[in-house]
């Protein structure tokens, strides 16, 4: 008699299968399977039986059903005997397919221990062999459950020991293909991903390993709220550094001229720039869940031309139609929410899936954020490639100019979505410009509404004349109610899906058309206690469809209970509430309509403050500084006159000055050897001149040397990156935006103030052209004038060259005795470095918006801690990421968020 419950409970007699006439019978021998030589209690039996609540003669029920097994079990049957409390079955290793597999199991850890590496792994096959499936699959009651799982453990245990032994022979091919499908199957197993990621890495495949580490951190924040273990991400960071580029040999001189640019660097931009498209979108795809088992279908067709067949398919083809055509441009239109911004995601990655090493690289980009009228499409495109991927600037590892000869020399191929989300007066030049520039027959692809593309069309004339363009169809009204029940029973939705059969043009119907709308029921009516009838009720598709959009933001944010471990730092429940969401994310709304953007930028988020609110905001906390500073000096007039000068200063030049933006710099120390020592001789330079210009002495002016040097040098750490498959996102984009602001603010705040203190306590008075009674010095106020103009220019250009000049000259000029203690001087020094140093803050793209949130959340708009709230919103749903930028779901959300939720 052969027994097996890896897989379905299975008999076996003489090779022939033995049916078990009853479910209770198959619990029963399970129960006792699973306890294979232990006594099993009648009381577990009868757990074991019944799920629910057992009658009250469930021993008298226990006991005929073991009889009737021993029956049906025949000769094998004596191996079932009471034994006092309960029941055992008496069976060996060869019977049961379980104590097999953990024979052999045993076995393989025992050959592993004398090194027999390939004799384990023939061992550990035969164990595996014997599964077919997870263990007693089908017949898990609660009381099987716990058992079982322990076995399908242990057999997930076996697996890792197969592949880890596995790579140590060098078999990586074979276990990149079992893990992958494991992993599949345990998205959650940290253990399992590390292996894989190790022989991913064994192949040279580094792109594919760090998407599998990516991808499981996301999990386990989604559903755990934990990162992965240590050696998880100390292996993801080995895998990066063993990934990073080789420094290439400079050409012989004898070879090629010393200027000449080798060309094996422009080529892997390319590769890079590949790979971290790659990366980025399969990243956002599975936070959007669009690789479920069941995704809804979008269909399309071609619109019909004369002369052309008519081209129909769905998502899995596009790519391959895309490839066919005979001019590779393709227009994508469709209804409001009817899924192009997501074929175009899928079609970027299936484009960069098939690939070959010469084909152009597709990357996808939202066409929001052009002026057409201002800026020509490729170097907008090779703008965006910039902001993107930094490191295509660093002309010393991918040559001059990168991103623009990627673009010029088709190199990329541009996915554009959302021709629609343009402002209204910008979407004829736009598609005129794309018409002209593409003609020459290079690849695109666009998505647009379809109403607003035959508007531009009909009305200005423009048109894409190469390009095939297909419509998305409307979704099937069986797909949408297969989509909605396949995960939550179709019970729930039979009154739905009578009703749509019955009444096809009902309002229901109507907005089940398109796939947002699906999506927003499915994530409305999800959950058990929510009712899909009540969509029954609403008459008017626009009116369902309204509730439905303010529905989204309170479900995303739903309020459930925590499992035990999650973090509530990183859980994606549970730390906001729908209200403040709501109250948040309608405010960012309404600055991205004000502003007639979808990029969600955080450097841009100033905008949000009224023009002369920021500014004065700005100016007051400059001049607060420099009013102490001044007190200190000589009382309250100098006061008022630091106050004005540079609190004006700081006024007018982010009223009238350009915004800053973000370096994306990286700080790097390889290489910068000879930079260091000329920045360190520029600042020594001025240290020098500022010192005798205030008369101290020698050794005052030698130390002034050595620091301003310092502070000159330190700066040449702030370098390009050098990793273009690497790709920005607005946390990486920040941290090191901060890291350049503070180091350049630190250095300012240290410098100035350290000169300031010395002048005021060591200046040997000398007057050298004193007017107005002799409070003031012509000559000192021109030096103090160059002084700021040099500074405000070195910070933010024209107009603070001018404002921060008059500053200088204003307050440079001022004529007050010298300390007659340490203290003021050092006080004066403090509060003027840290009015230097914030003035410079102010100018740099983190501190603009340092400042700026904190009043923006001191005022209740938005929340303290507002990267952390954008992207637990990402991973909620609400908003999606699109390189440095954040943009919501769908720009209905937005448009809709903004309207409910205007203020008074």
């Amino acid at each position: 008699m052969r027994f097996r419950i890896l897989g379905t409970l299975e008999v076996r007699a003489d090779g022939v299968r033995v049916g078990l006439a009853s479910p209770r019978q198959q619990r029963a021998l399970a129960v006792l399977l699973l306890n294979a030589g232990a006594v099993v209690p009648v009381e577990r039996m009868i757990d074991a039986l019944w799920d629910d609540e057992p009658p009250a003669t469930a021993v008298k029920q226990v006991r005929n059903c073991v009889s009737a097994l021993r029956s049906r079990l025949g000769e094998a049957g004596a191996a079932i005997v009471t034994d006092g409390p309960g029941y055992r079955l008496q069976t060996d290793a060869d019977e049961l397919d379980a104590l097999r597999f953990r024979r052999h199991v045993a076995a393989a850890r025992g050959l592993a221990a004398q090194a027999k590496l390939a004799d384990a792994v023939e061992e550990i096959r035969a164990a595996l062999a014997l599964w077919r499936g997870p263990a007693l699959d089908g017949l898990r009651t609660t009381t099987l459950a716990g058992r079982a799982a322990l076995l399908d453990d242990q057999r997930a245990d076996a697996v890792e020991l197969g592949a880890e032994w596995r790579l140590r022979l060098g078999e990586t091919g074979d276990v990149v293909r079992e893990l992958t499908e494991f992993c599949g199957e345990h998205p959650t197993r940290e253990s399992s991903h590390l292996l894989l990621m190790r022989a991913l890495a064994a192949e040279g495949r580094y792109a594919e390993a760090s998407t599998v580490f990516h991808g499981l951190r996301r999990r386990l924040a989604g559903e755990l709220g934990v990162d992965p273990n240590p050696e998880l991400r100390r292996l993801h960071d080995r895998i990066l550094t063993e990934a990073a580029p080789e420094p290439e040999p400079e050409p012989e001189p004898e070879a090629e001229p010393a200027d000449a640019e080798p060309p094996h660097r422009f080529d892997r931009a390319v590769t890079e720039l590949a790979e971290a498209v790659t990366w980025q979108w399969r990243a956002e795809a599975e936070l959007r869940s669009l690789h479920r088992p069941q995704p809804i279908m979008l269909r399309w067709s071609a619109v019909a031309r004369a002369g052309k067949r008519v081209l129909r398919g769905d998502l899995d083809d596009i790519a391959g139609t895309f490839a066919a055509l005979p001019v590779r441009q393709l227009v994508v239109l469709g209804d409001p929410g009817s899924g192009k911004s997501v074929l175009a995601l899928m079609l970027t990655l299936e484009l960069l899936r098939t690939r070959a090493p010469d084909d152009p690289v597709p990357v996808l980009l939202s066409l929001a954020s052009w002026d057409p009228q201002r800026e020509h499409l490729d170097s907008w495109l090779a703008g965006r490639l910039a902001e993107n991927h930094p490191a295509l600037l660093n002309a010393r590892e991918y040559g001059a100019a990168a991103p623009t000869r990627l673009v010029l020399g088709g190199h990329v191929v541009p996915v554009l979505d959302g021709l629609d989300e343009m402002p209204a007066d910008l979407r004829a030049a736009a598609l005129d410009a794309l018409d002209q520039t593409m003609a020459v027959g290079r690849s695109l692809v666009l998505t647009c509404r379809s109403a607003e593309y035959e508007q531009v069309t009909r009305g200005a004339g423009a048109v894409l004349s190469a390009a095939t363009v297909v419509r998305l169809e409307p979704v099937a009204r069986e797909e949408a109610l297969t989509y909605l029940s396949a995960r939550q029973g179709e019970d729930r939705w039979l009154p739905v899906a009578e009703r749509l059969r019955r009444e096809p043009d009902a309002a229901l119907a109507r907005v089940l058309r398109t796939p947002l709308m699906v999506d927003l029921v499915r994530i409305g009516y999800g959950r058990p206690h929510a009712d899909p009838a009540e969509l029954l009720a609403v008459a008017d598709a626009d009116v369902l469809e309204g509730r439905l959009l303010d529905s989204f933001v309170p479900n995303a944010y739903a309020q459930v209970p925590q499992p035990p471990g999650r973090n509530p730092k990183t859980s994606p429940t549970g730390r906001y509430t729908a209200e403040q969401a709501t109250r948040w994310l309608g405010f960012l709304a309404r600055h991205l309509e004000r502003a007639r953007s979808r990029d969600l930028a955080w450097w841009q988020l100033y905008r949000a403050v009224p023009a002369g609110t920021r500014a004065a905001l700005i100016g007051v906390l400059i001049a607060v500084f420099f009013v102490v500073t001044g007190w200190v000096d000589d009382g309250p007039a100098l006061a008022a006159v630091y106050g004005l000068s540079f609190g004006g200063a700081g006024y007018l030049t982010h009223r009238f000055g350009r915004p800053p933006e973000p370096l994306r710099t990286e700080l790097r120390f390889a290489g910068a050897a000879r930079k260091f020592a000329g920045r360190f001789a520029i600042g020594a330079a001025v240290g020098v001149l500022l010192g005798l210009g205030w008369s101290l002495a020698a050794g005052l002016v030698g130390f002034l040397a050595l620091v301003f040097g310092l502070v000159f040098a330190v700066h040449v750490w702030l370098a390009k990156p050098v990793d273009a498959s690497r790709v920005s996102s607005p946390r990486t984009i920040l941290r090191n935006e901060r890291t350049g602001a503070i180091a350049l603010a630190v250095s300012f705040m240290v410098s100035l103030g350290l000169f300031d203190g010395m002048a005021f306590a060591f200046t040997a008075q000398t007057r050298f052209l004193p007017v107005l009674g002799g409070h003031y010095d012509l000559a000192l106020a021109v030096a103090g004038g160059i002084a700021g103009a040099a500074f405000g220019f070195f910070m933010a250009r024209g107009v603070a060259a001018a404002c921060y000049g008059i500053a200088g000259a204003l307050a440079g000029g001022q004529v007050f005795p010298a300390a007659t203690s340490a203290v003021p001087p050092i006080v004066a020094g403090v509060c003027f470095g840290a009015g230097i140093g914030l003035a410079v803050l102010v100018t740099r793209a983190w501190g603009n918006y340092f400042v700026h949130h904190l009043w923006l959340a001191a005022t209740g708009r938005l929340p303290w801690r507002l990267m952390h709230f954008l992207d637990d919103a990402h991973r909620r749903g609400v908003l999606r990421q699109a390189g440095g930028v954040y943009q919501f779901r769908h720009a209905r959300v937005q448009e809709r968020l903004a309207t409910v939720t205007a203020e008074e």
